[in-house]
Order: structure tokens, then sequence, then C-alpha cells
């Protein structure tokens, strides 16, 4: 594993993240898929022995399972992102709010679930327009003051909203999603985000970019790419056929798909850490010892533009 040091945290943090949602199994919610308990605590042990030590996960991951089996299998020292504003109704229908009241109560179940006294670091999951994000910041601007929470994120913001946070509170955290086929979220804030320890999400596009998201894959009730309105299957295809030119062209590069991704997000884009959600012991080993391999800038450069021209 690669760590980086990072201002204002004490131990260097891991250029990969556990994505937790891979852990959601048959809990619902925002997930990929039926997973055991067996093999949830072979998965995390497993990340937690190749060097991984940093976690990120969310109550809405599974409806509170991911955040559970995070709390029972793993030690102390390894550090856990967690966050509020995505709660949900007792029917377990989606609520998405950041009144500040239900922030309070969702860091209450999260350090319970965790089986911990503090969160290392907590976020605010989305935007919400119908809350002033100041006054969801100061629920846990208190909190951290209380030592109930380490250091304070923003996911999936804009400049408005980090400059309003910023208002109330130290922000140390920014997370957002990035990938090859999208880096909006962070090429709208412009060079912003480059102050910041920096998390990107669906570093591989919820498996697509993979490769083992095919046409005719099937997914189960348990898995969200079953039924959520984001997973547009005509979408879905033409990355698909996007992803098999890539494999195609990273062939002449003696390059894999994760590989790659990896190297644009973390030496291209340079961004901190990156999510990947594991599915298995072998995938995590896979990743890990491939890290060492830097490709020069203008390599993935030359990549991407024979990529666009193909497609």
């Amino acid at each position: 594993m690669i760590y980086r040091d990072i201002p204002g945290f004490q131990t260097p943090l891991p250029v990969i993240t556990f994505g937790g949602a891979s852990v959601s199994g048959e809990g619902g919610g925002y997930g990929f898929g039926v997973m055991s308990e067996a093999d949830s605590e072979k998965l995390l042990k497993g990340a937690w022995e190749a060097g991984i030590t940093l976690f990120d996960t969310a109550p809405i991951y599974g409806f509170g399972l991911s955040e559970e089996r995070l709390g029972r299998y793993l030690p102390k020292e390894a550090m856990i992102v967690s966050k509020c504003g995505v709660d949900w109704h007792p029917s377990k229908r989606v609520n998405m709010t950041n009144d500040p009241k239900v922030a309070e109560k969702m860091l209450g179940e999260s350090l319970k679930r965790l089986n911990r006294e503090v969160i290392d670091i907590y976020m605010v999951h989305w935007p919400d327009s119908k809350h002033d994000i100041r006054v969801t910041l100061e629920v846990l601007k208190k909190a951290h003051d209380q030592g109930k929470i380490k250091k304070i994120g923003l996911c999936n913001t804009n400049l408005d909203e980090l400059t309003k946070a910023r208002e109330v509170c130290q922000v140390d955290v920014i997370q957002s999603e990035l990938n090859l086929f999208n880096q909006e979220a962070f090429t709208r804030l412009g060079d912003e985000w480059k102050n910041y320890f920096t998390m990107g999400w669906g570093t591989f596009d919820k498996g697509i970019l993979s490769g083992r998201v095919t046409k005719d894959r099937k997914f189960d009730q348990s898995d969200a790419r079953s039924w959520a309105p984001w997973w547009n299957k005509k979408e879905v295809q033409k990355k698909i056929e996007r992803t098999d030119l890539l494999k195609e062209i990273l062939q002449d590069y003696q390059l894999s798909l994760p590989e790659f991704c990896l190297q644009y997000n973390l030496h291209f884009f340079n961004i901190s850490s990156c999510l990947v959600g594991f599915k298995s012991v072998s995938d995590i080993v896979h990743v890990t010892s491939n890290l060492q391999q830097n490709l020069m800038r203008e390599r993935i450069e030359e990549v991407v533009e024979r990529w666009k021209n193909r497609s």
C-alpha cells in the first residue's frame, strides 16, 4: 500500500479507501448485492491486512448493515468515514435531508452501529436546498468539540456550500465522484479542492470500468443496480461499449482497466485517495499489488486521447 502525508492528519493515509457499500449485503438501501456475514468479515479483515487503513461507509448502505459490519470486524485502529444526510422512514423510504436534528440523530446512531466513541471523518452526504449547510455544520462542530468527530467533510459539494460551511468550522475533507467518465464534481470546484484531503467515489463507475459489467449481466434485488433510477440502461450500454474500447487500447500498454483507472485518478487528476468497493480478497490483492507503478502524465494523456478519438 502507498500512503500519503496529509496536512492536519497525524498518520499518513492510504491512496486506496475501502468502499463500505460493498458489504451492505442483503440489508437493502444503497448496496451492490448479497454478501454473507462470513464473507464480509473475511473481506474487511483482508483489506486491513493488505494495508488499507481507511474505510468509508454511510447509514444508507444496507440501512445500517455496512456500519454494523465495520464496527464488528475492524480493529479500533482502523479509520472510519461516515456521513449524515441520507436517512430513511420506518417504511425504508429514503429521506434525504440535512435537517440539523436529523444530522444529530444520525451521528448518534452511527456511533452505536460502529461501536465507537469517535468517528475519524464525518461528512454531510449531499447538498440540501431546504436547509442551510451552516446550520447543519453547527451540529457537527459541536460534536467535534465534544470529541465525537475528529475531522469534518463534505460529500458531493459545490463552491457555494463549501464557502458557507467554512464560516462555521474547518472543513478538512472533500469527497465526490471521479472516474474516466465523470470529473464534473471536482472540475466545478476549480482549484479549491486541491486544498483538502480529497476522496473520489465511483472509481470504477459502479463496476462498469472494472470490465465486469457486461450487456447481459443481471443484478439481484439487493443490488441497487437492479432498480435505481441512476442505473440508466441505455447510458450503461454506451459506457460498456466505451469501456471495451479502452480495454482494447490498454492491451498495447500491458495495463488492466483497474490499474489505469487508479493511475488516472491518483496520478493524472491527483486526488488523495480512491474509494474502491472490493467484493473479494483477490480483488484487494490485485489492486494493491499494482499501485507501485506510476505512469507518466504524458502516457496517461496519450491513452485518453486515443480513447476519445475512437469513441
